[in-house]
């Protein structure tokens, strides 16, 4: 790799911390012309597609909202209760704020945690061997959702485990993006990041394929009381993480640590961040807004699918099957509806496209809590359109922030741009819980989902952009 440019060829960082200059010093090294060997940029794209089904099947649509949010672990009371029983109701409503709960403690440890181990990667040099260790114990966490049994005494520990292992995704999130410079050049990381976010649908649907068929085949006779099934679909999904996590250990070589990078303390890495943060705040203003509405926004996305099967389960009354067919059928609305989009972003520009898509979210989510009664037709029809808006909204936000980003400063811009969506990485599962809690009922967290997106919407409108961006 080439040493640093000069002081008199660098354009001027946000900030003189070791944060995130590194990864934008990369980038900035890295010629047009540079080839990256094919193997490389397909193992790391590989490792979207190796920790997709614990986000898809695990987090979202099957494990959490099929299994951990429903009557396997209510007392037996309850459980035995007709499903349109109001107690049997509050309960299940129960589970699924404090399901919240849990992932609202998960949002704060990822604030706590990721920008700092972030940054110690990046100084270090050792942001494959951190992503390692964070690999594995991806897995981990899923081999130990196999111990949670059907009976009220495991929730928590199912709880804690999932919700531990969505931070432990995060941060391996966090070294594996800082990676895609490494991967690709100028020219190439739109393709090469798109060929990641790509292989991460195609690998949710075909996780949830192969779960929908062995419910299809009756898990060939075995006896899945207590959550078996379950249970080993959690298995399944660390088996999966580990296999086709493997190349890219193998093929993508280590970056070196950046020339002249210092040391910074755990506690002292805060204050780097904040220095980051001022010093975009005073330089570039449309840049700090942006990233300020779409950190809170982006929330609100994610909190879109991390609930969506919890809703379809309790709220709506989804059999497991339907469920799963649900989310094959959302991450294929997703996916489509992504690629279009993008040439209403060529054409209208990425603010106008982002604007529609969560206008329209936060419409069809004010229509489904409206119309809750008609039952399922109901979410078929707001669940899918709701995916249809939630890529677009995450695509042609990445579209926006390359408009807005000075000439020069992309990786250091796109680095702070992860920062600071998980530094809101809490609100949205607050929102659900504090909703749900305060109306007895699950369809309520979509009111507290809407609110976060309204707020980033509001937040994304007032920022003023540069001609060039418009």
């Amino acid at each position: 790799m080439e040493s640093a440019p000069s002081a008199e060829t660098t354009p001027p960082p946000t900030a003189n911390t070791g944060a995130l200059r590194p990864m934008g010093a990369l980038f900035q090294e890295s010629s047009p012309e540079r080839r990256v060997p094919r193997r490389q940029v397909a193992s790391w794209a590989l490792w979207d597609w190796a920790t997709q089904p614990f986000n898809s099947v695990l987090l979202t649509f099957v494990f959490a909202s099929l299994y951990l949010v429903s009557d396997s672990f209510l007392p037996a009371d309850i459980a035995a209760l007709p499903a349109d029983d109001p107690v049997r109701e509050s309960a299940l409503a129960g589970l699924a704020s404090d399901y919240g709960l849990a992932s609202t403690a998960a949002g704060i440890l990822i604030l706590l945690l990721a920008p700092v181990l972030g940054q110690t990667a990046d100084r270090s040099g050792r942001k494959k061997r951190w992503l390692g260790v964070f690999t594995v114990l991806l897995a981990l966490l899923q081999f130990a959702l196999f111990f949670v049994h059907a009976d009220p005494a495991y929730f928590w520990f199912g709880a804690v485990a999932i919700s531990l292992g969505a931070v432990v995704s995060e941060i391996a999130g966090v070294n594996y993006n800082a990676m895609l410079v490494q991967v690709s050049t100028p020219r190439t990381i739109g393709r090469v990041s798109g060929l990641g976010w790509g292989l991460g649908y195609i690998g949710g649907i075909l996780a949830l394929s192969i779960v929908v068929a062995l419910t299809f085949v009756d898990w060939f006779g075995l006896d899945t009381s207590d959550g078996l099934a379950y249970r080993l679909i959690a298995v399944g999904c660390g088996v999966w993480t580990i296999v086709f996590a493997i190349p890219l250990f193998v093929n993508v070589p280590e970056a070196p640590a950046p020339p002249g990078a210092r040391r910074v303390g755990f506690f002292a890495g805060y204050a780097e961040l904040v220095r980051d943060v001022v010093a975009l705040f005073r330089a570039h203003r449309p840049t700090f807004w942006f990233l300020l509405a779409s950190a809170i926004y982006r929330d609100g996305l994610a909190g879109v699918f991390a609930f969506g099967g919890i809703l379809a389960s309790v709220a709506f009354g989804f059999s497991p099957t339907e469920v799963m067919v649900f989310g094959i059928a959302a991450n294929v609305v997703a996916g489509v509806s992504t690629i279009l989009a993008g040439r209403l972003d060529d054409r209208l520009g990425a603010k106008t496209v982002i604007v529609m898509a969560l206008s329209g979210l936060i419409v069809l989510a004010t229509l489904l809590l409206m119309f809750q009664g008609l039952g399922k037709p109901a979410f078929w029809v707001g669940g899918l359109l709701l995916s249809a808006w939630v890529g677009p909204a995450q695509a042609a936000s990445r579209s926006l922030l390359a408009r807005v980003t000075p000439a020069g400063m992309q990786g250091e811009i796109f680095g702070l741009y992860a920062t600071t969506g998980r530094v809101a990485s809490f609100i949205s599962p607050a929102m659900w819980t504090l909703f749900i809690a305060l109306f007895g009922s699950t369809i309520w967290g979509v009111a507290g989902l809407a609110l976060v997106l309204l707020a980033g919407l509001v937040l994304l409108i007032f920022v003023r952009l540069p001609a060039a961006a418009r």
